[in-house]
């Protein structure tokens, strides 16, 4: 049975502080994401493991330990978009999207490097956020397990310039 498209409103706040130094964006929360209130919460995403393995830190379990390791190594997450028609959790299905706003991080953390996770959050930055912000971004490959070409080993090579601009 085909789903349907659902009208969904981003409900979690972007991780970001003074201090933040570079900003990794995402499409938009997945279904299980939504479930836990917090960003990349399906169990066979790679974010988390790779955001880890980059900065040589244990892989954080619970949301509080998330967005500590987060803070602690100088990195603001967020989504490209706050709302719209999704079926699932499906990027290729968005549709009717509105943007956050990404100047809100922007102007109170100093970010040197904004990193799209994955080829969608990339696209819709580009036409959403490029125009306003005139922030270049760097397209990585999703840590989605739907991204299954990509293993652990060549996620980690492709992310190595989220550990650069870390520096």
């Amino acid at each position: 049975m085909a789903q349907d498209y659902q009208h969904v409103t981003h409900t979690f706040e972007p991780v970001y502080d003074g201090k933040s130094r570079i900003l990794i964006l995402g499409t938009f929360p997945s279904v299980k994401s939504r479930e836990n209130h917090f960003y990349y919460g399906h169990p066979q995403n790679r974010f988390w493991k790779v955001l880890s393995a980059l900065c040589m830190a244990p892989v954080p379990g619970t949301i509080e330990e998330k967005k500590k390791f987060l803070l602690q190594n100088h990195i603001a997450i967020w989504d490209v978009i706050a709302e719209c028609d999704i079926i699932g959790s499906s990027d290729s299905s968005i549709k009717n999207a509105v943007p956050c706003d990404l100047g809100r991080i922007l102007l109170h953390a100093p970010i040197k490097q904004i990193f799209a996770n994955g080829g969608k959050a990339y696209e819709l930055y580009q036409k959403y956020s490029y125009p306003l912000l005139k922030k270049e971004i760097i397209k990585l490959p999703s840590t989605s397990p739907a991204n299954a070409a990509y293993q652990m080993d060549r996620l980690l090579m492709e992310w190595e310039p989220v550990r650069q601009a870390l520096k």
